[in-house]
């Protein structure tokens, strides 16, 4: 397979209007979109349903549903949410177009970083930089004066006066269910402690001190959290804030905005971002940067692919971002970082890597996400649940021809 170049400069939800309320132009053409169910896609959604006749279906399980999707003829959907390791199984099937001669007729506002081109096509737009940093609740951390950790031991030590204080249920909230998560959290973890996952050649290189040691910190931070941690996402550690029963996490910053909606949390005002705790002294913040944005879908009529992308356009205009500042870091005009954007901010000028989109990574993040609970469980040692890693992954490998 041809490699990739990038380059970058849970619940369901339908919703459906005819209302041109602030639209450019008036959608003739049924439009049917597929995303993520955070706050930021509600949003873009909410303006591209201001054309008419958009159906927008907002899904924490896209991930697994678009690729079949997408491979329908014609497609299920005109627009995808798409982010670094998302859109991967969608290039590498085929099922997205490129946007190249769209964007010249209808992307005039668009900025250069906004662009994803791969193998010098633009294939999906950027709307929005994501990543996870440190979220913690400021008053527990003031009543109890304990410093803002910037280092997983000092995490530890911070929730280890946390729980004898007593005055949350649990220290830490984690985004480590079973698969995608758990894996997303590992990554986070492996690059921090300097490890790599995949060689030259493509084979397999987790099986290393930076996978042990990341096993073993994923397992010590575990003894701080709710036992459930396994079935823990993204919602459900945005609920442990918002209904005060943890004190910090390494969380989206796309799920900052949410800890301040007076209608579902508890805690106003009171959590506050950081920089992503770093593996070791002195190291890198251990996350990963990532993009969200849009894509077309190829097995669709071009009349369908030209209204999709005006909807898409309008639903990442500057006349959003004024009214939804906060639901995101957006790469688009007028955006104006808040306070709940500073932890990613500095995250991110801290340098830690992006999210490698390559089909070597999205065959060693499905490995890493079906081994790791054994670890966690007891089931098996750090030795051999890497060993298990590094075996399937050289078994898909080897099917997608990469060995």
């Amino acid at each position: 397979m041809k490699p990739m170049t990038l380059a970058l400069g849970g619940a369901l939800a339908l919703f459906a209007t005819t209302a041109m309320a602030d639209c450019a132009f008036e959608n003739t053409v049924e439009v049917k979109s597929l995303t993520a169910g955070f706050e930021a896609w509600k949003a873009v959604t909410d303006a591209m349903a201001e054309c008419g006749n958009v159906q927008a279906e907002l899904d924490q399980e896209f991930r697994e549903k678009q690729p079949e999707a997408f491979a329908a003829n014609p497609s299920l959907y005109h627009i995808g949410g798409v982010a670094n390791g998302t859109l991967t199984p969608l290039l590498n099937a085929g099922t997205i177009r490129p946007l190249d001669d769209l964007v010249a007729e209808y992307g005039q506002d668009l900025a250069p970083n906004q662009l994803i081109r791969v193998n010098g096509e633009i294939m999906a737009v950027a709307m929005m930089v994501n990543t996870q940093h440190l979220m913690y609740r400021s008053d527990i951390f003031e009543e109890l004066g304990l410093e803002v950790p910037t280092t997983y031991d000092e995490v530890l030590a911070a929730a280890a006066a946390i729980q004898e204080a007593g005055v949350v249920d649990y220290p830490i909230g984690a985004t480590m269910a079973s698969g995608w998560n758990l894996a997303q959290d590992f990554n986070n973890m492996f690059v921090g402690f300097g490890g790599t996952f995949v060689n030259p050649d493509n084979t397999p290189a987790v099986n290393s001190e930076a996978g042990v040691q990341t096993l073993e910190m994923l397992g010590a931070l575990t003894e701080y959290m709710d036992p459930e941690y396994l079935t823990s996402d993204s919602t459900y550690v945005q609920q442990q804030f918002q209904q005060g029963r943890i004190a910090m996490a390494n969380l989206w910053a796309s799920r900052a905005a949410a800890m301040n909606d007076e209608a579902e949390s508890q805690v106003v005002g009171l959590v506050a971002g950081a920089p992503a705790p770093a593996a070791v002294e002195g190291g890198i913040p251990a996350t990963t940067l990532w993009w969200d944005g849009l894509v077309i879908a190829s097995n669709i009529p071009d009349e369908e692919a030209e209204a999709a992308f005006r909807v898409a356009m309008e639903g990442i205009d500057t006349e959003m971002v004024t009214a939804n500042n906060d639901d995101a870091i957006w790469l688009i005009d007028g955006f104006v970082p808040g306070p709940l954007a500073q932890g990613a901010i500095e995250t991110a000028m801290q340098g830690p890597p992006a999210y490698p989109s390559t089909t070597q990574m999205g065959l060693m993040h499905t490995a890493i996400g079906n081994n790791v609970a054994d670890f966690l469980t007891g089931a098996k040692s750090a030795e051999a649940t890497l060993e298990a890693i590094e075996a399937d992954y050289t078994t898909a490998a080897e099917e997608a021809g990469l060995l």
